[in-house]
């Protein structure tokens, strides 16, 4: 990683988080966590980091949409592995999908494995790409903020945050996720009322 952010700086990153949205066995938090940890020492800049990493995970999750738009489910299935995307993960993420839908596109980042594929199944179910943007951006903004805030408030305790993330991660996530929830429905209620009294 030191290599190749020394190499391609920014580009780098954003080249980094496509390829692993995409379906390329990277280790996305490692790296957004030690990045967010470079800022903090001055090596990198925490704005231009953090727009990188968006950038990147919005073009990688918009790729995987539109393939699994155009190719389908059978490619999917055939191919999957190639890209490291099993038949298991698949399984998973697929029950998932039904049971929460277009949530899972937002809380997908989260969960290794799954982050990978839930794009794809939005294509294939040909869910409208304005709906799969408003779910998978906002995803990407949480998801990278949490990273990379994370490595940049912690500094040289990054790995000691990325190991409690690992072992906590899931009960942490339970718990952020109605906060998000009630933020993001706070958010969208404003921006309602102001077209509202706008309009009035």
């Amino acid at each position: 990683m030191i290599e190749l952010l020394q190499e391609y700086g920014y580009l780098g990153i954003f080249l980094f988080l496509v390829l692993g949205i995409v379906g390329l066995p990277l280790p996305d938090e490692i790296m957004m966590t030690f990045i967010g940890y470079l800022t903090s020492i001055g090596q990198l800049n925490l704005y231009l980091t953090y727009l990188s990493a968006l950038a990147g995970s919005a073009c990688g999750i918009t790729t995987s949409y539109l393939l699994g738009m155009k190719l389908g489910y059978p490619f999917l299935r055939k191919y999957g592995n190639k890209i490291f995307i099993t038949r298991r993960r698949l399984r998973i993420t697929q029950v998932l999908f039904r049971k929460y839908g277009n949530w899972l596109l937002f809380a997908g980042y989260f969960i290794p494995g799954v982050r990978h594929v839930t794009a794809y199944l939005a294509g294939i179910s040909r869910i409208p790409f304005p709906r799969f943007s408003l779910f998978a951006y906002t995803g990407a903004v949480v998801w990278c903020a949490t990273f990379i805030g994370l490595g940049h408030l912690l500094g040289a305790n990054w790995e000691i945050a990325f190991d409690m993330i690992h072992k906590y991660g899931g009960r942490i996530f339970l718990i952020a996720l109605p906060v998000i929830a009630i933020l993001l429905g706070w958010f969208f209620w404003n921006q309602n009322q102001t077209k509202t009294l706008k309009r009035n």
